[in-house]
């Protein structure tokens, strides 16, 4: 069983590399990394969500050779997830046994974030307001020199999704993941129900928006009892 992990906004394939510590020798650990950041800082970034949807396809379906997988993804990644599922059908590739939706809404109630309304500033106190970046670094030049524009791209690329009904549900079983101090609720990530055909499971961690930081071992017992029990 292979595990593919999409990062939020602004991440990169990093931010999953301690899970390995921690999840079941039997799960293979893949972080996929986005353009424009860590392994790939030097490619320019995606113009568009359909660029994003593609670049994941096309690395799945050529680092899998259709084994067993299942994909993680976290805020931006749940919405990347969503959209790598149906891409992947289409293709008649092997469809992932799981998917996990972690901290964003499901994808029909997507929330804008005005990103070309935002001064640098603002796009800080979004950040600050997050959780999950350490105040030095929002403080730090030469780290916001190089973030920022990385960051703004992801929500601009968020910003410029179009949710479009799909003719039919996704079939595998779905888990659903989100902190108990963010923004988020409940009744929101019960909202991906609706997309999914089999068996959906909801996870309350502690923490904010980036819960995952803090819960390692527990993401990973979650992971490792789904994927393989």
């Amino acid at each position: 069983m292979r595990l593919f992990c999409l990062p939020f906004a602004g991440g990169s394939a990093s931010a999953y590399y301690n899970w390995s510590n921690y999840i079941s020798d039997m799960i293979i650990l893949d972080p996929i990394e986005l353009k424009g950041r860590g392994k790939r800082f030097n490619e320019p970034f995606y113009s568009n969500f359909e660029e994003v949807i593609e670049d994941v396809c096309c690395y799945i379906s050529d680092t899998n050779d259709n084994n067993d997988y299942a994909i993680f993804g976290h805020s931006m990644g749940s919405l990347i997830a969503y959209e790598v599922y149906y891409k992947i059908q289409e293709s008649n590739f092997k469809k992932p046994k799981h998917l996990f939706f972690s901290s964003y809404r499901a994808p029909h109630n997507k929330k804008n974030n005005h990103i070309n309304k935002l001064t640098d500033q603002d796009l800080i106190n979004r950040i600050r307001s997050l959780g999950g970046t350490q105040e030095e670094l929002l403080q730090n030049e030469e780290f916001l020199d190089i973030y920022l524009p990385i960051i703004r791209n992801d929500f601009e690329l968020i910003d410029s999704y179009i949710f479009r009904k799909k003719a039919n549900q996704i079939l595998c079983d779905i888990t659903l993941l989100y902190g108990n101090e963010e923004m988020l609720k409940f009744e929101d990530m019960l909202d991906w129900q609706s997309h999914a055909q089999g068996k959906s499971t909801v996870y309350e961690l502690e923490g904010n928006h980036f819960y995952i930081n803090n819960n390692v071992e527990k993401i990973s017992d979650i992971l490792n009892r789904t994927l393989l029990e």
